[in-house]
């Protein structure tokens, strides 16, 4: 694969993954607002929130380092 391939791979899978995390912000949002019910939720929606941020972080420097090669 070419480096646009990747490069224009690497943003589709940019805005899937930005949507999802906008998704789950709100999600924490809505649980931190309804505490303390359903406060057993917090840690799933947490780690799949840091999760979501980290590939992105992950990709955005992928996509920033090929833009440099």
């Amino acid at each position: 694969m070419t480096n646009p391939e990747r490069a224009e791979e690497i943003r589709a899978e940019l805005k899937k993954l930005k949507y999802s995390a906008m998704q789950l912000k709100l999600d924490l949002h809505d649980l931190a607002e309804d505490l303390p019910i359903d406060w057993e939720r917090l840690p799933a929606v947490a780690a799949r929130t840091f999760d979501t941020y980290s590939a992105i972080a992950g990709l955005e420097r992928e996509l920033a380092q090929g833009a440099t090669t």
